[in-house]
């Protein structure tokens, strides 16, 4: 097995922060080309918009299956695996106008994008600790909130010039080229790996999901990553077909969706050092009041400014809420390597792609006032679940909880 040299540690830490926002590429990219892709395929904005939950329902499971596995068979190997097969589903989905052929493949992308995400996760708990290591967690969500910054721009461009499946081809591409940085510069981190036990890995999750603060700190991340999702998911459709506006200004507006998210979170890493629910809690409360104001507002104006303060008030306030919960759940269990990011990776964007999907189907978001109807549900499930976990923080000591079968958990991966 090739190890990390030393020498490499360096450029092989600054691969991994670049192939952290890989997942966001592939969401994000071809938000802008969700109208034309529905009209070239014949398919409905619905058929369309599935192309996306699927992928994020693979991704999340993805991450729980893989996690146990990383820590079992290595961190490097299954990364160059999942590289390779990322982008190879990519040129797949770039050479058919099969709808179901481009499921299949949203679903590989997102198994495999699951792969590539927990591996490079790892590859930080596995060279540092302490203050170092919270330093670095707590930058991936802001290094996560490139791509919304950048891939719809960039999707935007790529359609206007050269059509939907020219979003794909750039994945595929981006894909090889990082694979074969990975095969130069990277290799295996983990020091020691653990029998693969379903029994362990059961107990690990057990403990970890029986914990009420992580728990609800996957939720709460999910329905944050959620405000995002449901936007992405409409604003192709109120901005080209409602507003006739080209694909471009879609690519521009979620370009602008991803720097509040950059900002929110640029906020959060600012007051690290204040108090951890007092933080989120005064977050929520701030994004629900601003949310029914927006609501109103857009009632009697709506138009692309005010589309856009919705972007830039509620999803700067996303953004800092999920920074903070981000970096809490990852460091909630580090010491369980690769399980615990899968579970925190995999819990929270499955709660996403439900939540999203859900108020997407149940709501149908053909104006600004629905739309701010939809993320308003998904805040106030924020702002229940952080007073859940005050409530919890205050009358109990959930991080002594499980301490026994945090024991046996532990003698069993030795």
């Amino acid at each position: 097995m090739k190890k990390i040299k030393e020498s490499n540690k360096g450029i092989s830490t600054i691969l991994a922060f670049c192939l952290i926002p890989i997942t966001g590429f592939a969401l994000d990219i071809y938000i802008p080309s969700l109208p034309n892709m529905s009209a070239k395929l014949n398919a409905s904005p619905a058929a369309i918009q599935l192309s996306i939950s699927i992928f994020l329902a693979t991704y999340g499971i993805g991450q729980l299956l893989v996690g146990g596995l990383l820590d079992s068979y290595g961190r490097y190997r299954p990364n160059i695996i999942a590289l390779a097969g990322f982008s190879v589903a990519s040129f797949v989905i770039a050479n058919t106008g099969n709808l179901q052929v481009i499921y299949y493949m949203r679903a590989i992308q997102g198994l495999m994008s699951a792969a590539i995400v927990v591996s490079k996760r790892s590859f930080f708990f596995d060279l540092f600790s302490g203050e170092k290591l919270k330093h670095y967690t707590s930058l991936f969500s802001i290094i996560w909130s490139a791509a919304p910054i950048l891939a719809p721009f960039a999707g935007g461009f790529l359609q206007t010039h050269f059509g939907w499946q020219s979003n794909f081809y750039f994945l595929g591409c981006f894909g090889l080229v990082f694979l074969l940085l990975e095969l130069i510069f990277s290799g295996e981190t983990i020091s020691k790996k653990v029998p693969f036990r379903l029994e362990t890995i059961g107990k690990a999750y057990r403990l970890m999901i029986s914990t009420w603060d992580f728990t609800a700190g996957l939720f709460i991340l999910g329905l944050s990553y959620g405000v995002l999702m449901i936007y992405n998911m409409s604003s192709p459709f109120l901005i080209e077909k409602v507003m006739h506006y080209p694909a471009t200004v879609t690519g521009n507006c979620s370009m602008i969706s991803g720097l509040a998210m950059l900002g929110g979170s640029l906020i959060s890493k600012a007051v690290l050092s204040r108090p951890f629910f007092k933080r989120m809690f005064a977050g929520a409360v701030v994004q629900l009041v601003l949310s029914g104001c927006l609501i109103l507002l857009t009632l009697q104006i709506h138009n692309l400014y005010t589309l856009m303060a919705y972007v830039i008030l509620l999803h700067s306030a996303a953004g800092f809420i999920f920074n903070g919960m981000l970096a809490y759940c990852l460091t909630r269990f580090s010491q369980y390597g690769g399980m615990a990011s899968g579970l925190t990776g995999g819990g929270y964007i499955i709660s996403t792609s439900a939540f999203s999907f859900i108020v997407v189907k149940v709501i149908n978001i053909n104006s600004q006032a629905w739309l701010g109807v939809g993320y308003s549900i998904l805040i106030l499930g924020i702002l229940l679940l952080v007073l859940k976990v005050k409530w919890i923080d205050r009358n109990a000591s959930p991080k002594q909880t499980g301490d026994v079968e945090e024991q046996e958990v532990g003698l069993m991966m030795e």
